[in-house]
């Protein structure tokens, strides 16, 4: 008897279909490998050499010398009726001074005066800045008592009348320092002012996007 050879027949490949009836690829399956080249490509990848990176914070910018040394000087924060005392005794010792040293000179009066109306400007505290601007030309005045008096006389006919009167024509004299110093105050109490609710308003926002529910 012959014997009947089996055997396995051999697998022949299938024809692979074209390309136009393959079926597309999923969009996720795009996206995934999309990804897959983004992070090939970053520094430190695979096949790349490793980039150093910076550590450490950034040294801090100093200003300009004048500016470091504003930030030195003393910063009080007085009330409405301290600035305006601070105002008024300052201008009067100024006053005094300027009748002994320089005989009432008007212009070392108003020169001095302007410095003093920013500092009642920079150091009134925030609830107070509205008193800035009223409290320096009470000081002006205050300050042409000593000035009047000695170049009025204080033992002549008139008394107090006569005062008041060289006052008023000091005043009159000297209204350009008298104008200059309010401005000054008053700018400076602006823009603190202007600041103040700047900060409040950022204060107020949100520090992240608001949650969509």
């Amino acid at each position: 008897m012959e014997q009947q050879r089996t055997g396995t027949p051999s697998r022949q490949p299938r024809p692979q279909a074209p390309l136009s009836q393959q079926a597309p690829l999923s969009k996720g399956a795009l996206i995934e490998g999309a990804s897959v080249q983004r992070v090939a490509a970053r520094p430190g990848g695979p096949g790349q050499p490793d980039t150093p990176q910076r550590t450490g914070k950034r040294p801090a910018r100093q200003g300009p010398p004048m500016v470091a040394a504003l930030r030195r000087l003393p910063n009080p924060r007085l009330t409405g009726l301290g600035a305006g005392l601070f105002a008024c005794t300052l201008m009067l010792v100024i006053g005094s001074v300027d009748q002994l040293l320089f005989d009432g000179s008007a212009v070392v009066y108003g020169v001095l005066f302007l410095p003093v109306s920013a500092l009642t400007g920079f150091w009134v505290r925030s609830a107070d800045l509205v008193t800035a601007p009223i409290s320096v030309p009470i000081a002006f005045a205050v300050g042409l008592v000593p000035i009047t008096g000695g170049s009025a006389g204080t033992g002549g006919p008139g008394g107090i009348g006569v005062e008041v009167m060289a006052v008023v024509t000091a005043l009159a004299v000297q209204a350009g320092w008298l104008y200059g110093g309010t401005l000054v105050a008053g700018l400076i109490a602006t823009v603190r002012k202007i600041r103040l609710m700047a900060a409040r308003r950022r204060a107020r926002r949100p520090s992240g996007p608001p949650r969509r529910v």
